[in-house]
């Protein structure tokens, strides 16, 4: 996979020589090291497209359609993505775990979670659709545009080549694919706000945006001789895949939960043009989620081989991980939190003023959400799976009790007040109530008092 000099060594990679001196010394001899840097750079060059282009697109469309008809598709959006667990069925973190300990089983195994994670689209499709039918009888423009949005779920099978490139510390070819889906629908979006398109048709654009992507990332794959032919689905495979990850499935339902209820619940309780002025609050925050997920998939890898080999090695892995993540999340909260109305107001407009201070607020859940990603890779090499579920559910259920509570005397501010408390425990507090996560807790308290990284 690697590229080589011809005398046998490996060959340094280009980036390596525009490095400063200090950091080159530090990593030139370390392969493994530089091959982790290598990948998290790709998916940061993807990240920063899709945050770049993303941001200014979404920017364009919050204006184009206004608060209450931006709320409407936030809403649905939301109302979505609480039933995507059903489609990914929590199978990410196990199989890209498999394929590192055995690349063996590629076949097999992208075979058999592709299948599921199809069948689990289905499922996702038909509950969105049912449940929106329920909640909203006479709303048919809800009813239409969750239904669109939900159709993308099936697509989403084909996200399991993602799993191999993950294991195999290849996000290039990931990110390109990615890339190519997003840039042409950027172009797609555009196209429409200047035409005057309808509501409708953006739901259309984002459900177009997971086909796209489908059809790149097989490209991608065919690309490295392999061919998704030769993948085998296996049901006793598929029980393994499934015992693993029932707990993950629940996590990953209580975690779109505390993500996304906030507004769903603003846009039953209070109406849609505040879920459109919460929307961009929300979006300005989780535009910067990449950074953490980059790293933790070139990350995993490294910690799922420490703790094979040495438990020392890997607490010391694990405790600079929780560092990098925490340092991150200030140098991201600071700036933002102190600039928050500015943005607002020159990026949305004064529609959308009441966004600046619920985002002053929201955006320190950055910081713990940054940890909580990084404390689940520790969950994942330990297969503590049911433990990770128990301290979401718990997060889930403050979440929902802050938001009814709060929402009704403080709107978005409330749901932006819930959202920081909820991860904070979510991600921090939980560990201090079980004894087994006592040093979890030590090691995340040490990341956000002092989060030396060197």
């Amino acid at each position: 996979m690697s590229e080589h000099r011809d005398n046998g060594q490996p060959k340094a990679p280009p980036w390596l020589r525009f490095l400063p001196a200090f950091f080159r010394k530090r990593i030139e001899s370390r392969d493994y090291l530089q091959n982790v840097i290598s990948n998290t750079g790709w998916q940061f060059a993807d990240n920063i497209v899709r945050m770049g282009v993303g941001l200014l697109i979404g920017i364009w469309v919050a204006r184009y359609l206004g608060p209450a008809q931006f709320g409407l598709l936030s809403f649905a959006l939301a109302f979505v993505a609480l039933f995507s667990p059903l489609a990914s069925l929590g199978l990410d973190d196990i199989v890209v775990r498999n394929l590192v300990r055995d690349p063996t089983t590629r076949n097999e195994s992208l075979g058999t979670a592709f299948v599921l994670k199809l069948i689990g689209g289905g499922v996702s499709f038909v509950a969105a659709t049912a449940v929106i039918f329920v909640l909203r009888p006479d709303d048919d423009l809800s009813r239409w545009l969750v239904a669109i949005i939900a159709a993308g779920a099936v697509f989403q099978a084909f996200n399991v080549i993602d799993f191999w490139f993950n294991s195999q510390v290849q996000a290039k070819y990931v990110a390109t694919a990615r890339s190519i889906a997003f840039l042409i629908c950027a172009v797609i979006k555009v196209t429409l706000i200047i035409g005057g398109a309808p509501l409708i048709a953006f739901a259309w654009v984002g459900t177009f945006e997971i086909l796209v992507g489908a059809v790149a990332i097989v490209l991608a794959y065919r690309s490295r001789g392999l061919n998704p032919r030769h993948w085998i689905c296996r049901w006793n495979k598929a029980k393994c895949l499934l015992k693993d990850s029932w707990p993950l499935i629940l996590s990953c339902i209580v975690i779109m939960i505390y993500l996304r209820i906030d507004q769903v619940m603003l846009g039953e309780m209070v109406g849609s043009e505040a879920v459109g002025v919460y929307s961009v609050a929300v979006r300005l925050t989780e535009v910067w989620l990449f950074i953490p997920t980059a790293i933790y998939w070139s990350v995993l890898p490294s910690l799922v081989e420490a703790k094979a080999a040495d438990d020392q090695i890997f607490f010391l892995r694990l405790q600079k991980y929780y560092n990098l993540m925490a340092l991150s999340a200030y140098v991201i909260a600071i700036p933002v939190m102190l600039l928050a109305k500015w943005l607002i107001l020159s990026m949305f407009g004064s529609p959308y003023e009441e966004a600046g201070l619920m985002l002053a607020v929201m955006i320190w859940a950055n910081l713990f959400t940054f940890l909580e990603l990084a404390r689940s890779a520790f969950f994942n090499v330990m297969n503590w799976n049911r433990i990770y579920f128990v301290t979401l559910a718990l997060g889930a259920a403050l979440n929902v009790g802050l938001n009814w509570l709060l929402i009704p005397r403080y709107g978005g501010l409330g749901a932006a007040v819930a959202t920081c408390a909820s991860y904070w425990f979510a991600a921090h507090g939980s560990c201090f109530l079980y004894k087994p996560l006592h040093k979890t807790a030590f090691m995340l308290t040490r990341a956000i008092i002092y989060p030396k990284i060197w």
